[in-house]
């Protein structure tokens, strides 16, 4: 894992700060390591300044802290040492206004403690210096921002080919230049994704190779290859504490392990010759998305869905496919979306919250076939309307039952709705076919939208307001629907019999 004292920006190399021209910066002692990178510049004049370091840093100073006497003792020595200490990265040294040159004793002290010594010229500033330095630090954030989201591109896109565990890997390989590879389930065989990892034959899939199930990019050596084994199994859930992701180097390789969401025990294993800034994002975009493929494929559920959809589309009826979906009722939600419009990750996570991946998304309202044991609440950003449990049979009644109780939910505005049970009523001393009879009759001289309009007006208690937020429409509309509605009856809808006898209709119209 990072190191806390390392600021969340990506560093600047050493050799990129000593290459602007502008500032004429000259080194004069020390390694010259194109890989010494600085996360920051900082001044200090301070005969110690070890107290005052966090580690990678430009110390800049002009000397003013050194005494006179300082060449001829061990001043150099211990000064050099103790930013070598404090994790320093490098020394700039000011040539004005106190000196005219570098000590030559400062000069040797860095040589000896490798600590790279930079001669700054009287006509650079220390805050031109750091104002450099933050420049091309905004430069290389914005170049590892560009990489990370090109990177999330091309593994989303990835992941949508024929084989896209395969994919993935081969991707994500090639942005970190180095391997990666998906390890299975304890017990699982290597062949179990397809074959043998990319570069190998199937002999090598299978004799030794056993947890892994697929990989790609350059293979490395037997060392790192175990390493990253052994740090696959860290990761892999064993109980309460298990860390999602770990880090380690083999060989001169940095090694890093993923944990998949999907709790199946599947680890996604990272090796790479470098570690550079964003590779972590990288990585942790690909785990997601092999979460989500290797959940589907090792639970079944997919599977099942996928066998049921077909059943349905070959003239089965629901109640003969309901049992591969799960067992027990059902309840259908209807939900939309407080802003405007939906899309299918907001669909998908609204289906997660409910305890369900069956979720259609429709222009307006995402629906979700939920089990009845999981009782829907409330979830923020959205206005829910949820029907009574039902069979298989009767899914069609509660996707209807749903939909008005959305209707009913934004009306009142509250964030969850549910279809009433049916309580015993007088109603119930009535035949179920009597009452539809009566009903048939009764409302025969509406059209479907105004009958929907009427029992929408009737259950708001006559609610212009209400009514037209339900329906999604006009106050006049609804005004002028229901007026339509009344001279078609040829009846007074003011008269609380009326309305009595219309609910009944209506209550017993919609079977």
């Amino acid at each position: 894992m990072p190191d806390p004292a390392v600021p969340p920006t990506p560093p600047v190399a050493l050799s990129a700060l000593l290459a602007r021209e502008d500032l004429g910066l000259r080194q004069i002692a020390g390694p010259t390591d194109a890989n010494t990178v600085i996360h920051w510049a900082h001044t200090s004049e301070m005969a110690d300044p070890y107290p005052y370091l966090l580690g990678g840093e430009l110390l800049l100073s002009a000397g003013v802290h050194i005494p006179e006497a300082a060449g001829s003792g061990t001043y150099f020595d211990d000064y050099v040492s103790r930013i070598v200490a404090a994790g320093g990265a490098a020394l700039g040294f000011g040539l004005a206004p106190v000196h005219d040159t570098v000590p030559r004793a400062l000069v040797e002290a860095c040589d000896t403690y490798e600590l790279p010594l930079l001669e700054v010229p009287p006509q650079t500033t220390f805050s031109g210096v750091a104002r450099a330095v933050w420049q091309l630090m905004a430069q290389a954030r914005h170049a590892e921002l560009r990489r990370v989201t090109e990177a999330q591109q091309s593994l989303a896109a990835a992941a949508s080919r024929p084989d896209p565990v395969r994919a993935v890997l081969r991707q994500l390989a090639q942005r970190v230049g180095g391997w990666a590879v998906l390890y299975g389930p304890e017990g699982a065989e290597s062949t179990s994704a397809g074959g043998a990892p990319d570069g190998q034959g199937p002999e090598a899939a299978s004799v030794g190779r056993a947890a892994e199930v697929a990989a790609a990019g350059r293979e490395p050596g037997d060392v790192v290859r175990g390493a990253l084994a052994e740090l696959a199994v860290v990761v892999r859930p064993s109980g309460p504490g298990t860390p999602t992701s770990a880090t380690d180097t083999a060989a001169g390789t940095h090694l890093a392990a993923y944990a998949l969401g999907a709790g199946q025990g599947f680890v996604l294993g990272v090796a790479a010759p470098h570690r550079d800034t964003g590779d972590h994002t990288i990585a942790s975009v690909a785990a997601v998305l092999l979460s989500l493929l290797t959940g589907e494929h090792q639970s079944g559920s997919g599977a099942a869905r996928s066998s049921a959809l077909v059943r349905l589309l070959l003239g089965a009826e629901p109640e003969a496919v309901a049992p591969l979906l799960g067992s027990g009722g059902w309840l259908v939600v209807h939900g939309s979306p407080d802003a405007q419009p939906c899309d299918l990750v907001a669909a998908a996570a609204l289906g997660a919250a409910l305890g369900s991946p069956l979720v259609d998304l429709a222009r307006d309202v995402v629906r979700v076939l939920v089990p009845a044991d999981r009782e829907p609440t409330p979830q923020p950003g959205w206005t829910l309307g949820v029907s009574a449990p039902a069979t298989a049979r009767d899914w069609p009644a509660a996707d209807t039952q749903a939909a008005r109780a959305l209707s009913r939910a934004r009306a009142t505005r509250t964030p969850l709705h549910r279809h009433g049970t049916h309580r015993p009523a007088l109603t119930d001393l009535l035949s179920p076919g009597e009452a539809e009879a009566h009903a048939r009759a009764l409302l025969a001289p509406l059209t479907p939208p105004l009958a929907e309009t009427l029992r929408t007006w009737l259950s708001l208690h006559g609610s212009w307001d209400r009514t037209a937020v339900a329906l999604a429409v006009h106050r006049n509309t609804v005004r002028q629907r229901v007026a339509r509605c009344a001279a078609l009856l040829g009846t007074d809808l003011d008269d609380p019999d009326v309305r009595m006898e219309l609910w009944f209709a209506l209550r017993h119209g919609e079977r």
